[in-house]
């Protein structure tokens, strides 16, 4: 493949809901520019952007899949994403590196939740778009019943660009308004057509060219004058409007037969943005030492800099990573800089990738996307970039993970080797995490959902050989006392030669604070030198407490009086007294069991509130309280016991279609009810 130069560039996401034919499209886009002689088909696991075992065998996509195409001295950089809401992670950064998104909606199932979740992301970026309407030859569809939902969902931007032709299966084409002309399926290809006669197209057209009016005054006064404006014109004012947000056109076809794919291809050239169109041409990142902003320009002339946006580890190539250049020219065997880790890598290998197959290339201009292998230190979201650059650029802030689960290997042996192989699986999906509970010993993973999690393990298996089996996570519950209670310890030791002697007397009570130690002792009834001892038994002690075992907080020990002997006492003496002490003390202090609560923030259209809210009541939750977002939907703010939400994220999708989300952050500890804490403390007796 060429080396293009940054003007011939565009770098174009597909965004849209699960089964709305992304990768379809992505076949088709492949067979009429001739990179495969025959289109792949997702049911025989044979598409090119899906070669993943585990996408091939549950049939959609779970990875984004770079895919470069050549159209008309142009290069398109595809980033084929998933449209399971378990994979946002592969979306956001997808999204990172596009200019623009093409999105895809299903014809027979209109705006679905995907197609709404992209929007939005897209609306927050503001990225420009062009909204491909595919399986328009499927089943019954409305098309004017499309657009207005369209605009109805996305207001008044959206401008259809082309007028079906025949409806259902008998869908054979569209007619281009912008060029004035027909495109009809003739059996193996669509051709040049005139424009059927029942076929309006005025109305339509008089709305493009009030949009193309209104992104420039000459075109303004042109269009009140009545003059007609000229194709150059059209398409300066459309590239404009779109690159600006201001207008998202609307085309239909059919992936699947390959009606659309020709002018989709035009339209990306035409309309859709080089990199240097965008955010003036800049990316702003900062210096690594001093941390001011440095900014960017993407132009070929300046020193070499990127991002890594993704990564792929595979068993037998090694890691690939993957990255947009943002300035400057990159070459294979040359030398360049991690400021992120600020460690130096060398470019043995510089490729772009086509699925999984491998293509060499000499050099990537700026604003390109390409790959390499075998980096030793870099991450996704670092950057890397010529040593005389020196800069830094934003981390892809990617979701935190809400659902864990504990993980365990199927073979005890293989415990390492899963501890390796999991660190691997978070180089490649960055919204994957691993962490270990010290105090439960539970290895934990989280994840965007419970497929996610369960295809890491999949993973795993596949490329590793590694069985792992989950298992549902324990919640770290704490004790705590009530009342107050002042009692002895007292340890004595007599075995021939020096004995141990140790004797205190110590105040427990509730506080506030996690855990507090006050010295009232008068007349050295306890040497001072031995008090630092009984302190340091009371913090060992506190890691076990009297009901289910569970480390005490909230509490204060006085030390108020004691004994000691002058040749048997020492300071292991005064901390086993200390241990003495806290056991019984805790008994008689009126001990509780104490649950971690969560405050969560949860995201819902407000049609769903009502049952939202009552299933939070249902989890022993308050709802503290709600404000709308700039969406309209309804946010709201609840505290509920973590226990009650461990698999919150299955619940939320079932309850709001998918369409609700939420955050949440530990605040403090609270006493469990007296029926939940008689079952807990039997459960652990059980384990013992």
């Amino acid at each position: 493949m060429k080396v293009y130069k940054t003007a011939d560039i565009r770098n174009i996401s597909l965004l849209g809901h699960r089964g709305s034919g992304k990768t379809t499209l992505i076949e088709s886009l492949l067979y009429v520019k001739d990179y495969i002689k025959k289109k792949g088909d997702i049911e025989a696991g044979t598409t090119v952007s899906d070669f993943d075992k585990e996408e091939i065998r549950r049939l959609f996509s779970i990875n984004t899949s770079l895919i470069p195409i050549e159209h008309e001295e142009c290069k398109f950089n595809f980033l084929d994403t998933p449209g399971y809401f378990d994979f946002v992670g592969e979306v956001v950064s997808a999204l990172r590196v596009s200019g623009s998104s093409i999105l895809v909606l299903d014809a027979t199932a209109g705006v679905e939740v995907g197609t709404e979740k992209a929007w939005r992301m897209l609306e927050e970026r503001k990225l420009p778009r062009i909204i491909f309407i595919n399986k328009m030859d499927k089943g019954y569809v409305n098309y004017p019943k499309l657009l207005a939902e369209l605009k109805e969902k996305f207001g008044k931007k959206i401008a259809p660009f082309c007028i079906p032709i025949g409806e259902k299966e008998e869908f054979k084409g569209f007619v281009n308004v912008v060029d004035l002309k027909g495109r009809v399926f003739n059996g193996k290809e669509c051709v040049d057509a005139p424009i059927p006669a029942d076929i309006d197209i005025s109305e339509v057209r008089n709305l493009l060219f009030e949009a193309i009016a209104e992104t420039d005054e000459e075109l303004m006064e042109k269009y009140f004058a009545g003059e007609e404006f000229t194709r150059e014109e059209i398409i300066k004012g459309l590239h404009k409007g779109v690159v600006y947000g201001d207008i998202v056109p609307v085309i239909v076809g059919s992936a699947s037969q390959g009606i659309g794919i020709h002018t989709l291809l035009d339209f990306i050239k035409l309309y859709m943005p080089c990199p240097t169109e965008l955010f003036s041409g800049e990316r702003i990142g900062k210096d690594p030492v001093t941390q001011v902003d440095k900014t960017v320009k993407i132009t070929e002339e300046n020193p070499f800099s990127a991002i890594v946006f993704k990564t792929l580890v595979d068993p037998f190539i090694g890691k690939i990573s993957f990255f947009k250049v943002n300035s400057g020219i990159l070459k294979k065997d040359m030398e360049v800089l991690n400021t992120s880790k600020n460690k130096k890598e060398r470019i043995a290998q510089l490729i772009t990738m086509q699925g999984n197959k491998q293509i060499e290339l000499e050099a990537l201009c700026a604003g390109d996307i390409g790959a390499t292998t075998k980096l030793q230190y870099t991450q996704t979201g670092d950057t890397l970039c010529d040593k005389s650059l020196f800069v830094v650029f934003n981390k892809i802030n990617f979701p935190k993970p809400n659902i864990f689960s504990g993980i365990v290997p199927a073979e005890k042996n293989d415990d390492e080797k899963l501890s390796t192989c999991l660190q691997r699986m978070m180089e490649e999906d960055p919204t994957f995490v691993v962490k270990r509970n010290y105090e439960t010993k539970q290895l934990l993973i989280g994840g965007q959902g419970e497929k996610h999690t369960y295809i890491i393990l999949c993973k795993i298996k596949n490329k590793f050989g590694v069985h792992a089996t989950v298992e549902d996570v324990i919640v770290s519950y704490r004790e705590t006392i009530l009342g107050k209670a002042e009692v002895q310890g007292k340890h004595k030791k007599q075995s021939g030669g020096a004995g141990q002697f140790g004797d205190v007397f110590i105040r427990f009570e509730h506080s506030d604070k996690d855990f507090e130690f006050f010295d009232e002792i008068k007349g050295g009834v306890v040497p001072k030198n031995y008090i630092p001892a009984v302190e340091k038994g009371l913090i060992e002690a506190k890691e076990k407490g009297c009901l289910a075992g569970y480390p005490v907080i909230n509490f204060k020990a006085t030390l108020y009086d004691g004994s000691y002997h002058a040749v048997d006492s020492n300071e292991l003496s005064f901390k086993l007294a200390a241990i003495l002490a806290f056991k019984n003390g805790m008994e008689k202090a009126k001990p509780v069991l104490l649950e971690p609560v969560v405050k969560m923030e949860i995201t819902i259209p407000e049609d769903y509130l009502g049952d939202v809210m009552g299933d939070i009541n249902k989890r022993r939750g308050r709802v503290l309280g709600m404000e709308p977002n700039e969406y309209g939907e309804q946010v709201l703010f609840v505290e509920v016991p973590e226990a009650e939400i461990l698999k919150y994220s299955i619940d939320l999708r079932a309850l709001t279609q998918g369409r609700g989300e939420f955050s949440y952050d530990f605040v403090r500890y609270e006493e469990l009810p007296e029926n939940i804490s008689k079952r807990i403390i039997e459960e652990r007796a059980k384990d013992k």
